[in-house]
């Protein structure tokens, strides 16, 4: 069995707990999940029964450990990633996948990707590394999920769509088939994407436009 660490003792960081809780439920998996996190205070606390048993400079510790990283921002869990890759050579991230998902055989999971209960992933699909999919996301045949990128609750994903690098996809946000949203993008609750969203912007709307760009 594996020893799991979370990074990140916030909302999907708790969330991710339950998921690997669920995990063990349906199958023994994890015979430790513990949390990471870079706030000292918390240090030896438990939260939801899982201990917090360092910060983000003691991976060296555990190097018997895989690790999955639950930091929702897409630029903050990106930097975090990076930085203890540098601190630890041979990291293993896990990958972990809700028992309520449902995905068929023919998808690509990077390493350190969560999909949480209720995803509905069809079939041909690419997900990078890193990668959020929360809780009853719908994502089509043939669509591409790059890396560091989060969908919140509820989100669509038509077939044949490419979602850019280190996206935020906004809660019950829906994306038409064959549409490409670029990198950076930060789309709002209930946006629905009709046309291409170009890279470092926010767009809002039905049908969603760039408001404004980073």
């Amino acid at each position: 069995m594996k020893k799991l660490i979370i990074i990140g003792t916030g909302g999907m960081g708790r969330e991710t707990a339950w998921l690997a809780d669920r995990i063990n439920l349906k199958e023994k998996t994890y015979d430790e999940i513990s949390f990471m996190d870079d706030n000292k205070e918390i240090l030896g606390k438990e939260i939801n029964g899982h201990k917090v048993i360092g910060t983000t400079d003691d991976v060296e510790k555990y190097p018997d450990y895989y690790y999955v990283c639950a930091i929702g921002l897409p630029r903050i869990r990106e930097q975090v990633i990076k930085k203890i890759k540098g601190k630890l050579k041979d990291i293993k991230f896990e990958t972990l996948i809700d028992p309520t998902a449902q995905l068929s055989p023919y998808i690509e999971i990077g390493e350190g990707s969560i999909i949480c209960s209720g995803c509905l992933l069809t079939v041909n699909i690419k997900i990078g590394e890193h990668v959020i999919i929360n809780n009853n996301c719908t994502v089509g045949h043939d669509a591409v999920i790059k890396d560091y990128t989060i969908l919140y609750p509820a989100v669509n994903l038509s077939g044949n769509t490419t979602t850019g690098r280190g996206c935020e996809m906004g809660t019950g946000m829906q994306v038409i088939q064959g549409k490409t949203v670029g990198d950076n993008v930060i789309l709002g609750a209930g946006a629905v994407v009709v046309r291409d969203i170009e890279d470092n912007c926010t767009a809002v709307g039905c049908p969603a436009k760039p408001i404004k760009f980073h």
